[in-house]
């Protein structure tokens, strides 16, 4: 499965994650890069998924060999890889299993089909927003959002509605940890302030052209049966689509599809949807969702 790699070759550790990197177990490697195979742009590189893990090419490729032995990772063409076949498999019985995604795509539906535009629903993990379902119109349209797709908390609309739920505290912790990260954000940290303040107003985020020229998206969280953020309904379009009388049309109209989830949720059951890996805490936040 590819060919063997030369040592002398290998790439450091981006600055900051050597050290963690250092005392992980075989395990954690693992899944780090099975979280790396399936970021957006596969297949990917050897070096692409050692960069983005900050593991060394030789234990990158130990792994890959063993994950390929057991399906979860297939060899693509040029010395690339991707996810296999067992790996999808799984994906797909977790993401249909439970009354989570039940609850939630029919309301995905419903607003994508009163729009006209893509609607998904993301989750918090650490610092990105994950996309779990997608609900697009039948015709062509030049977005394009998956499951398994990531975006910065602090650079899109499900992000920005989730923080605005929470405690200030919680809210500046994140712009910490991308200050710490040592990537500058490519907008002002006072302007995303003032879009997080909006959205604890308002009840849903707008994400204006953040991460992506040409494309807005609104978002508003959801919570769970015990009152924690639990996710985001997100709807996303170019900004013609989105422009301000689009905002005011379409932004309530995701608010009560983010109730009608949380709604759902609560009469359901406890839901396993929500990643949380950096302890969002239960209570009441600060947008009324």
């Amino acid at each position: 499965m590819g060919k063997p790699v030369n040592s002398r070759s290998e790439e450091q550790p981006p600055a900051g994650r050597a050290a963690e990197q250092s005392v992980m177990g075989p395990v954690d490697k693992a899944m780090e890069v099975l979280s790396a195979l399936v970021e957006t742009g596969a297949p990917h590189r050897l070096a692409d998924l050692a960069r983005r893990t900050g593991l060394t090419k030789p234990t990158v490729h130990r792994l890959l060999r063993s994950l390929a032995a057991s399906g979860y990772v297939e060899a693509s063409a040029g010395g690339s890889y991707q996810a296999g076949p067992r790996l999808l498999g799984l994906s797909a019985a977790a993401l249909d299993s439970g009354p989570g995604l039940r609850t939630i795509r029919p309301v995905l539906a419903e607003l994508r089909s009163r729009t006209g535009l893509p609607a998904h629903y993301a989750v918090r993990d650490g610092d990105d927003a994950i996309c779990l379902e997608v609900s697009e119109p039948a015709r062509e349209y030049a977005l394009e959002m998956r499951p398994g797709s990531r975006t910065p908390l602090l650079l899109s609309a499900p992000g920005l509605a989730m923080l605005a739920a929470l405690p200030p505290a919680e809210t500046e912790g994140a712009f910490a940890a991308a200050e710490a990260g040592g990537h500058p954000l490519p907008v002002p940290a006072a302007e995303l302030r003032d879009a997080i303040a909006s959205a604890a107003e308002r009840g849903y985020a707008l994400d204006d052209e953040y991460e992506q020229e040409d494309r807005r998206a609104l978002a508003a969280a959801v919570r769970d049966e015990e009152g924690r953020i639990a996710g985001a309904v997100v709807l996303t379009g170019l900004v013609f689509t989105l422009d301000s009388a689009g905002v005011e049309l379409y932004g309530p109209m995701v608010r009560a599809a983010a109730r009608s989830v949380s709604a759902g949720l609560g009469s359901a059951g406890r839901t396993r949807l929500m990643v949380a890996r950096d302890g969002l805490p239960a209570g009441e936040g600060r947008a009324e969702v």
